[in-house]
């Protein structure tokens, strides 16, 4: 079994002995994901680029930036798991269509969005 498999186990008999699968509908998981992914964003919120940078090296911002991104990663697993999506497999699969929409030769450098590449 591999790592998702295996934290999606672990966090489906942490919800199921908490009763939480009852609020855990697909919407209200998306809506979860993108509530902790502002989270996130909010950590950049007024701040430089360079310090941006230098949170993981600060021990409360990098501690902040971890657990937000473990909290979307755990909403991503059960809306993986709600909806019956192999998330490695449709990782794969996304890296192969991006690699035909962004071919090294045109996008090498390149911040273009595939439609506007010569």
């Amino acid at each position: 079994m591999g790592d998702f498999e295996n934290l999606t186990a672990a966090l489906r008999e942490f919800r199921d002995a908490r009763d939480w699968r009852q609020f855990h509908s697909l919407r209200n998981l998306i809506t979860s994901l993108n509530l902790e992914a502002a989270e996130l964003l909010e950590l950049t919120q007024w701040k430089s680029d360079a310090e941006v940078e230098a949170l993981p090296g600060e021990p409360l911002a990098a501690e902040a930036l971890r657990d937000e991104c473990a909290d979307i990663l755990l909403y991503l697993l059960l809306i993986a798991d709600t909806a019956g999506i192999d998330l490695a497999a449709a990782a794969r699969a996304k890296l192969v269509k991006n690699a035909a929409k962004y071919p090294v030769d045109k996008a090498r450098g390149s911040r273009a969005k595939y439609s506007e590449l010569g």
